[in-house]
């Protein structure tokens, strides 16, 4: 298939989010080191862009960033067993160094909780040095079996925070509280309609007592876990004796937290907006919002009179939507067309297109990549109305994408109505379920689905579709990423 050529999403979903992550030129596989990928300048500019925006969010709510080590002696997973358990498939090891066998192996990083147990066991000895908020960016390494491009890989990138606290409410309230902030950036800037809910015994994080969790419909109708908040009791505490002395005098286990997101919601983006021309980016999340077009085959025009205006347009738009967000393409030896496919084809959310047409009567073409609609605006008002378009863009991207899900999810009371909707229909199933990890794995068996999580905003109860108990929680089953 020729390079720039998008497979149909109908035709074959995988190659064509493929195909889209290659002519968007956001990453590529990095086929020498296994699992791993090198994400390219359009991708970085993306968690560029999601980076900026969640840092300021979670430095908003007290939280300071600091780093740990990439390597973690072996012996801090092994302290605690469910922890251990549960990473141990993807836990890449280094046994050698300086020329000569470790004595203790180290693990590469898979996740910060033994790590910053250890050192939290160091810091905290009285109430008075709780609680830690912290947060850090960094790379991880789970050693992953069937690599997808920033949906799994053995190498990624994330923000990992992790908080300690002196009573089990105020680490619930945090836990929560992070929970939240991850849903309105997700709504907010990425335009994502996810569902915050709780998950289940059988896929909660392992070491906590409490995974909560942010869970997206894709455009294939999967699931994907976008985000997650980890409430971790005191285990972690008791593993790594993080101990302080209260109020009265007595000594006494922190409680802990552990919450992140990862590059995995680049993927995300990519299956909830995109079409089958390419990429689709938020506006308030693409590093590029507006591509500025000068159009004319005459060159002496081009030179004399459309680049200068062009130049003061951009400058003009700007000052209104951020500096280095108009990219102005003089790209004058390729046809129009091609131009304009490029933009498309990379997600940028607006084009504008200055030709002698517009010259003449003083507009600027404005053509919204979500659409394809083309409004001609005043040039005087291009700012603003440039600004509103992106807006109009933003809120189009996240109401279309809310209405999919809810198209998609369906309600059901039985084990036979799970099946034939799930084979029929697939997205999001609904439905009362008070199953144990058991009755999890035997749904999974037998049907592909596993429960996604309990939405938080849901407090009805009925009877388990599955066993028949009276008084369950509603819960959410789907296939997923």
């Amino acid at each position: 298939m020729p390079k720039d050529v998008i497979t149909p999403r109908a035709t074959d979903y995988n190659q064509w989010y493929l195909d889209i992550v290659r002519e968007a030129d956001l990453a590529e596989p990095a086929e020498v080191v296994r699992g791993c990928i090198v994400v390219k300048a359009t991708g970085w500019g993306i968690w560029e862009m999601m980076q900026r925006e969640l840092d300021q969010r979670i430095k908003a709510t007290g939280h300071a960033n600091v780093q740990f080590p990439l390597l973690i002696p072996k012996s801090f997973i092994m302290k605690e067993a469910e922890h251990v358990e549960g990473f141990a498939p993807e836990v890449a090891e280094v046994t050698r160094a300086g020329g000569e066998d470790l004595t203790e192996p180290y693990v590469i990083r898979p996740t910060s909780e033994t790590i910053i147990g250890h050192f939290y066991s160091r810091w905290i000895r009285s109430y008075r040095d709780l609680p830690l908020l912290y947060n850090q960016w960094c790379n991880v390494m789970r050693w992953e079996k069937r690599p997808r491009l920033f949906l799994r890989t053995s190498e990624f990138l994330w923000q990992e925070g992790h908080t300690a606290h002196a009573t089990r409410e105020e680490a619930m309230e945090e836990t929560i509280r992070m929970l939240n902030v991850y849903e309105r950036i997700m709504k907010d800037v990425l335009a994502l309609p996810v569902v915050p809910g709780e998950k289940s015994e059988g896929e909660r994080f392992p070491g906590a007592d409490n995974t909560f969790t942010c869970e997206a419909m894709m455009s294939d109708k999967k699931a994907l876990q976008a985000g997650t908040s980890h409430f971790l009791g005191q285990n972690f505490a008791k593993a790594f004796d993080i101990k302080f002395q209260d109020r009265d005098g007595e000594v006494r286990y922190a409680w802990t937290t552990s919450w992140g997101v990862s590059t995995r919601l680049i993927g995300a983006l990519i299956m909830t907006h995109s079409d089958d021309d390419g990429l689709i980016l938020p506006p308030k999340v693409a590093p590029v919002k507006l591509a500025l077009l000068p159009i004319s085959t005459d060159q002496d025009l081009i030179s004399s009179t459309l680049e200068p205006k062009a130049e003061e347009i951009k400058a003009a738009i700007e000052a209104v939507i951020g500096r280095r967000t108009v990219e102005l393409d003089t790209r004058y030896h390729l046809r129009p067309s091609d131009r304009f496919f490029h933009h498309l084809q990379r997600g940028v959310p607006l084009r504008a297109e200055l030709g002698e047409k517009e010259l003449a009567n003083q507009t600027l073409r404005l053509v919204r990549r979500d659409t394809g609609e083309r409004i001609d605006v005043p040039m005087e008002e291009a700012p603003r109305r440039v600004l509103e378009v992106l807006e109009q863009v933003q809120e189009n991207l996240y109401r279309r994408a809310l209405d999919f899900r809810l198209s998609n999810t369906f309600e059901v009371s039985s084990m036979d109505e799970f099946k034939e909707v799930l084979d029929s229909k697939g997205g999001f199933i609904s439905a009362f379920f008070g199953g144990t990890k058991e009755d999890e794995r035997a749904i999974k068996e037998a049907t592909g689905a596993t429960v996604r999580c309990f939405p938080l905003e849901d407090h009805s109860t009925g009877t388990c579709f599955y066993t028949g108990r009276q008084g369950c929680k509603r819960a959410i089953f789907a296939k997923a990423y």
